[in-house]
């Protein structure tokens, strides 16, 4: 899998350059970011896309010291179902 990364944002494209699935997670303060949102197209579902695509972003989080809130549902069921990582988690 060849994810893209940005500065709080991972996403992977199509061979046509659309986006097919993304995490974002932008800065609230300068420690703590919010995963507010991860998107899988349809087509990619049920692959583990979405649990990958937190286990990279966890990684930068743990990375960078910083803490993170859990705005997307996604996120919250990840986090009840990885509590090695709950010490980023607010």
């Amino acid at each position: 899998m060849d994810f893209k990364y940005e500065e709080h944002r991972i996403y992977l494209e199509d061979e046509n350059g659309h986006i097919v699935a993304e995490i974002t997670f932008p800065m609230v303060d300068e420690d703590t970011v919010n995963i507010d949102s991860t998107y899988v197209s349809s087509s990619l579902r049920g692959q583990g896309i979405a649990s990958k695509l937190m286990e990279e972003a966890a990684k930068i989080i743990e990375k960078n010291n910083w803490k993170t809130y859990l705005d997307c549902s996604y996120a919250r069921v990840w986090a009840d179902k990885h509590p090695e990582k709950s010490h980023i988690y607010l």
